[in-house]
């Protein structure tokens, strides 16, 4: 078994993040990293933005004002406080380009790919990642006060930073319960 291999299987979400963020180095190497996604006809339909700081209490401003019931006290601080678990938040973008050869749902795979290679990068480096998606990755409020143009969709929002305390290891399915041979 290669490294890389062993990497993956070691792999985990860390919901519990706080500062150091990665650093400018750090974020360099991995979103190169993301670069390396496949990409068919090198259309790179992709594009991050990094929040952190009073970005990120912008951005629990922004998720709250998305809230379809403003009535909702509860619903509301918990949306304003969510960027605040962890130190950094990186938003994936999936921006599809119109291609003769490549549709749409290529690129937005090619883009989720990315998203999945920056992870791994960030957590080879020391870091912790959560890839959360929910209600606010999909509302059309939050692309827009993020300055997404009305092609690009939201992948995900990247949590990072350095691990609290890693959470128990998750049961994985064995590897027969998900794969079978065709014809079969």
């Amino acid at each position: 078994m290669t490294s890389v291999s062993e990497f993956l299987l070691n792999r985990s979400s860390e919901p519990r993040l706080q500062a150091p963020a990665p650093d400018q180095q750090v974020l360099d190497r991995a979103f190169a990293c993301a670069a390396r996604a496949p990409d068919h006809a090198l259309l790179r339909p992709w594009r991050y933005l990094v929040i952190e700081g009073d970005g990120l209490g912008a951005l629990g401003e922004l998720f709250a004002s998305s809230c379809g019931d403003p009535d909702d006290a509860a619903k509301l601080a918990k949306l304003r406080k969510a960027p605040g678990r962890a130190p950094m938040v990186i938003v994936g973008i999936a921006s599809p380009k119109v291609h003769p050869k490549v549709p749409e749902i290529e690129q937005v795979m090619s883009a989720a790919t990315g998203m999945s290679f920056l992870a791994l990068a960030l957590q080879e480096a020391g870091f912790g990642v959560m890839w959360r998606t929910g209600d606010v990755a999909y509302n059309p409020e939050v692309a827009g006060g993020l300055g997404l143009a009305s092609e690009e969709k939201i992948i995900g929002f990247l949590y990072t930073g350095t691990v609290v305390a890693e959470k128990p290891r998750v049961p994985r399915p064995e590897v027969d319960e998900f794969v079978s041979r065709w014809p079969g």
